[in-house]
């Protein structure tokens, strides 16, 4: 099989003419030839950090829309089913992940619960992070989340990462606003990289320490403008990642729409390329071609070099996708989970006090982290219930593996002015979390979601939109078209209900995520970042 088009040579930082011969899956030769065809072929695009499961898809679903975008591959972090599942999960996705040709390149998740403040339905202590980290098909340690057990050198923590030292494969970090002497001892543990970055300065800070930032552009956090113009000096040891993208964000576009932005605003294209398309493949030893005679013949063909609109795809040489019909194959998989909830009563979320002020979670458009604010509850009948006028709503935990007491706290910039929200998709314990207006809408999108075994959804009153979620209470049994499609219908109801958040399901899973500072709640109860401690609802 031989490919016309404009060659473009990353690492060389050349376009030429030429053609691209493939026999058995690789690339036989690359040589120039005048022709008329002007569109390039390049290598394809790498999420360099990504949890499959926010997508509420299975690898193989996942990849079927990906590969329309021209991603051939990513490096995945499936602590989100490790959560639920253990390290069954994680085998899970590797194994639903051979069927079809996108290479995913799956990590041992090193935070399995990531606190112990957090009831999850699983544990991975360090003797499974050695089974994982001598399987062939775990590349890397995933992101080390407890910072804290670093810096304090805890015995559990430490063994982690030598385990991957051992098997001479990369730790990943994760890290959000450390900086000064605390990061110096993350990255001297071995730490390679940091996708938390939410400052130029920050990112900057880190790369002078010899880390490589990955710029995340996901559905809830968007890192692209504070760090993007990082790129010029430090392309070299930078990278794109979503983290966290849902199904209808995927289905518009993927790594791809960073390349357009970043060229969009001046960047040179061969440093944009070497950060979506080599640096990944390089730092964490990808099974990727990189557009070289004798590489796995996995390339893509863009229109241009300015929107980079996917014309092909092609992985180990097979076409998987052309003019936006993909060709992967669809796979039958299994559906395991780990629910065990019984329905809840109204008086599961009353919270009897007459306190003056309490604490209130403040979530931030498109960022995880959050601030910890005081504000006057509203009571009724004794019960501090949601504040509409001044969105100050009740948000509660409910633990999804056992029958427990509800978590319940407060909650602003949610904005609803109806109803209620709900989801089994919240990190990195995966419980139910909610955010309602009314004591009763809160009840009813909780049982919907036991119901489902997992699930979102939005209810008001007797009105109510879900999407199941049946594959470890986290992914979609369908289609990610059809996924997408009701996605987009909840996100619109919820929207509908008065919802300000541009994604506010996303929003709404990392809320329950205590390692992302400052004021979280877990099916345990309130919980400061800063302190790293559970902290009182009522401010004495």
């Amino acid at each position: 099989m031989q490919i016309q088009g404009q060659i473009v040579d990353i690492e060389n930082r050349r376009i030429y003419s030429g053609e691209v011969s493939v026999a058995n899956g690789k690339i036989v030769s690359i040589i120039e030839k005048q022709h008329d065809n002007k569109n390039f072929i390049l290598p394809g695009f790498i999420d360099a950090h990504i949890h499959i499961e926010s997508s509420m898809l299975v690898p193989s679903e996942f990849a079927k829309i990906a590969v329309l975008h021209g991603t051939i591959g990513t490096i995945s972090d499936p602590h989100e089913i490790a959560n639920v599942l253990g390290k069954d999960g994680v085998y899970y996705m590797i194994e639903n992940g051979k069927k079809v040709p996108l290479k995913f390149h799956f990590g041992a998740p090193s935070c399995v619960p990531a606190t112990f403040f957090e009831t999850a339905g699983a544990v991975i202590d360090s003797g499974q992070i050695k089974e994982l980290m001598a399987h062939p098909d775990i590349y890397y340690l995933a992101e080390m989340m407890n910072y804290p057990g670093v810096l304090f050198d805890d015995e559990e923590v430490l063994k982690k990462i030598a385990w991957a030292k051992h098997f001479n494969k990369p730790v990943d970090g994760h890290a959000p606003g450390l900086r000064g002497e605390a990061v110096q001892k993350y990255i001297s543990a071995g730490i390679t990289t940091d996708h938390e970055c939410f400052t130029y300065d920050e990112a900057a800070e880190k790369l002078s320490l010899g880390m490589k930032v990955i710029v995340r552009e996901g559905s809830a956090a968007k890192n692209f403008e504070a760090l993007i113009d990082l790129l010029p000096n430090h392309y070299e040891n930078m990278m794109f990642c979503s983290d966290d993208k849902h199904p209808d964000d995927l289905i518009v576009g993927h790594i791809n729409q960073l390349c357009a932005r970043a060229v969009a605003k001046g960047h040179d294209v061969f440093k944009v390329l070497q950060m979506a398309c080599i640096n990944p493949v390089k730092h964490y030893n990808m099974t990727v071609g990189l557009l070289q005679p004798n590489d796995a013949a996995d390339f893509i063909v863009v229109e241009d070099l300015t929107h980079f609109k996917v014309l092909q795809t092609y992985i180990d040489g097979e076409l998987v996708a052309e003019n936006g019909q993909s060709f992967v194959p669809h796979v039958a998989f299994e559906k395991p989970n780990n629910f065990n909830t019984s329905p809840k009563v109204l008086a599961d979320f009353k919270v009897v006090s007459d306190a003056k002020t309490i604490r209130v979670i403040e979530a931030l458009e498109g960022q995880l982290i959050t601030n910890e604010i005081h504000g006057t509850p509203k009571i009724k009948d004794g019960n501090l219930v949601s504040d509409v006028y001044n969105d100050i709503l009740k948000m509660a935990v409910v633990n999804r593996y056992e029958n427990a007491p509800v978590a319940v706290a407060f909650i602003k910039n949610f904005g609803l002015k109806k109803g209620a929200i709900a989801s089994s998709v919240a990190h990195d314990c995966h419980n139910i979390v909610v955010v309602g207006t009314s004591d009763e809408d809160i009840l009813n999108a909780v049982n919907l979601i036991i119901q489902n075994t997992g699930g979102i959804c939005a209810v008001n009153g007797a009105e109510q939109k879900s999407l199941a979620l049946p594959v470890a209470g986290i992914m979609s049994d369908q289609n990610g078209w059809e996924a997408g499609r009701l996605y987009q219908e909840i996100d619109a109801m919820a929207k509908d209900l008065g919802s300000t958040l541009k994604a506010p399901f996303m929003t709404l899973s990392f809320m329950a995520l205590l390692v992302i500072p400052d004021l979280k709640l877990s099916d345990k109860g309130l919980f400061s970042g800063n302190s790293f401690s559970f902290v009182d609802l009522e401010v004495s």
